[in-house]
């Protein structure tokens, strides 16, 4: 990773005591629970499994920053328990004190189709780019305290919508399922920032496997060819066995808006690959190995064209 002679990005691992947990978080798989910080309510998310779901979330969130995506900010935690370091982890802000509530996905397209399935979260075929699309292009833009480093060409919910689609295609972010989405009740419904990816950047690899990937001569083990592989959480039809690929669901959406699509692709382009590997490479060591910055940093060159090349067919 060359990131010498370069401006340094400071990523401050924040000390978290339970001991100032105030409840615990139902939502999702993780364990999680809000404290408070001076004025400030965040969430703790736990990384327990060892799998880089709290370096995933933090690189995405600097991305999302170098697109102008409104985003939920996430920073690398340590939990604490009696002094002792329990774990590691990210915090984040509550995106809907009171009086704001969080409508999820699932709650949303429940109202615009009643046979829908609330309960599952995955592999959901009635989860599909129309519906979803649909149900969006309802919603009026993120509120403008979210929206200042955004387009300003955007003109919906579908146009931000597509940003959020065009960045799991390139952090190869296949969880965005019905309650990974969702609106904001303000004066209105508002889309919400986009909020956890901590399922992205192929973080659960071994790094014997990334270095097989970076180093085979066999195509089909390339990182192009695990690229190629990856899913989003949108379906064409219901009726269809497996949900679309990162870049086509990114394609297909980019279709319905594409404006916005243009402005998100603008976007996308003008990211030169050092400004993403001061980013990947200023991760503290202990959270992120050497093989595995190269091979994000690498994944992340290759969505970056095939999302462009998808986004121009």
């Amino acid at each position: 990773m060359a990131t010498r002679n370069r401006e340094r990005i400071v990523f401050p691992i924040s000390r978290v005591d339970h001991e100032a947990a105030e409840a615990t978080e139902t939502l999702g798989t993780k364990p999680k629970f809000w404290f408070r910080d001076g004025g400030r309510h965040l969430l703790f998310k736990a990384e327990d499994r060892g799998t880089g779901e709290d370096w995933a979330e933090v690189i995405a969130c600097h991305l999302c920053r170098l697109m102008g995506l409104p985003h939920v900010e996430y920073e690398l935690a340590d939990e604490f328990e009696r002094g002792q370091r329990v774990r590691p982890g990210v915090i984040c802000e509550n995106m809907a004190p009171p009086p704001l509530a969080l409508i999820l996905g699932n709650q949303l397209l429940l109202e615009r189709d009643p046979s829908y399935p609330l309960e599952q979260r995955f592999h959901v075929r009635q989860h599909t780019v129309q519906a979803v699309a649909e149900v969006v292009a309802n919603l009026e833009l993120p509120a403008a305290s979210w929206m200042d480093a955004a387009p300003k060409g955007l003109k919906t919910a579908l146009d931000a919508f597509v940003g959020y689609v065009v960045l799991d295609a390139w952090i190869a972010n296949q969880d965005r399922h019905h309650e990974n989405w969702a609106a904001l009740r303000v004066d209105g419904l508002h889309l919400a920032p986009t909020y956890d990816h901590g399922a992205s950047l192929a973080r659960n690899l071994t790094d014997e496997e990334r270095l097989e990937r970076l180093t085979t001569k066999d195509k089909n083990r390339t990182v192009l060819a695990f690229a190629e592989r990856g899913r989003s959480a949108f379906y064409n039809e219901p009726q269809d066995q497996r949900p679309m690929g990162l870049v086509e669901a990114a394609r297909r959406f980019a279709l319905l808006a594409p404006e916005g699509a243009a402005a998100w692709r603008e976007r996308l382009a003008a990211i030169n690959t050092d400004a993403v590997e001061r980013v990947v490479g200023e991760i503290p060591q202990e959270r992120m190995s050497e093989p595995t910055k190269e091979f994000t940093s690498e994944l992340l060159r290759i969505n970056q064209r095939r999302v462009l090349e998808g986004l121009t067919a």
